[in-house]
């Protein structure tokens, strides 16, 4: 059993036939945490508004997760744009879980994150409609293959391996998108005043050190099966979950000596609306001031 201060999941996608149910049942079977973040898209509620699809394996995540809540582990389930119904409910417990529409962890070592989906951002780094149309097919075909891909790797009893996640990072404006995300979180973090920002959404899990804070993406359970863990001493790691379970990436110790890409312009609005955000500001420290 692997026990961590804290684990950071998003982007699971139940109700769609891609997400990646059973890897992430032996994951949750074989951690341990004090606090479990839920950071959005849990449940796929816009794919199961086309077609329901919700089988034995994807109950079996629900009922683990209430299962984890009741034995003691506090669960924060921060709602998505998936799971944007749930932003209804934020403020209350529901089975032991608590909903919010942020979270403000302290990291063991002292440090303030904040916790959000992160579709907030899409306001700043959208493109054009006919181009997110465009994305938006050619991502649903990528899922299919990498569905059948894999499903053709398991008869051959070979592990699991995205293929999604091999295209991505070799495609321009997917780099590009990605950093933009990058550094509109970690502003957003630098103005408020915190030491980092976590978020899922873009279903790409990594670090990257800005001047003043610390971006990390926990990935998702479509593609990539990947989660974000913090040790006892405040040490974050992100985790793959395959047939061979590893730890894909440390956060890195100092800033990059490389100049990091601009940042996109950020309304002061977005930065209030996420900074004074309801939610949860941690069990350790009381939130510092949203704005300078």
């Amino acid at each position: 059993m692997h026990q961590y201060r804290s684990v950071f999941i998003s982007d699971v996608h139940l109700g769609s036939a891609d997400c990646q149910a059973d890897y992430l049942l032996d994951f949750l079977a074989h951690v341990q945490c004090e606090t479990l973040y839920l950071v959005g898209d849990i449940i796929d509620l816009i794919a199961m508004q086309r077609r329901i699809y919700f089988p034995e394996s994807h109950q079996q995540v629900i009922r683990r997760l209430l299962a984890i809540a009741a034995n003691g582990t506090r669960v924060v389930y921060i709602p998505g744009n998936h799971d944007e119904f749930l932003r209804h409910f934020c403020g209350q417990t529901l089975a032991g879980v608590e909903l919010q529409q942020k979270a403000v962890h302290t990291a063991a070592d002292g440090r303030r994150f904040v916790v959000c989906h992160g579709d907030q951002f899409d306001q700043v780094v959208r493109c054009s409609p006919m181009l997110l149309l465009v994305g938006d097919r050619a991502h649903g075909l990528l899922l299919w293959m990498n569905r059948w891909w894999n499903a053709w790797r398991k008869l051959r009893n070979k592990p699991y391996w995205s293929l999604a996640a091999w295209v991505k990072p070799r495609i321009g404006k997917a780099r590009a998108f990605i950093q933009r995300f990058e550094m509109a979180a970690l502003t957003v973090a630098e103005r408020g005043h915190y030491d980092g920002f976590i978020c899922g959404h873009i279903h790409s899990a990594g670090f990257r050190r800005g001047r003043d804070g610390l971006y990390c993406n926990d990935g998702d359970w479509v593609e990539h099966c990947t989660a974000l863990v913090e040790n006892h001493a405040g040490r974050l790691e992100i985790l793959h979950w395959s047939e061979h379970p590893r730890v894909l990436y440390v956060e890195p110790e100092e800033t990059s000596t490389q100049e990091p890409p601009a940042s996109p312009p950020i309304a002061p609005s977005l930065v209030e609306q996420i900074n004074t955000m309801p939610g949860s500001p941690g069990p350790d420290r009381e939130p510092k001031a949203a704005l300078d």
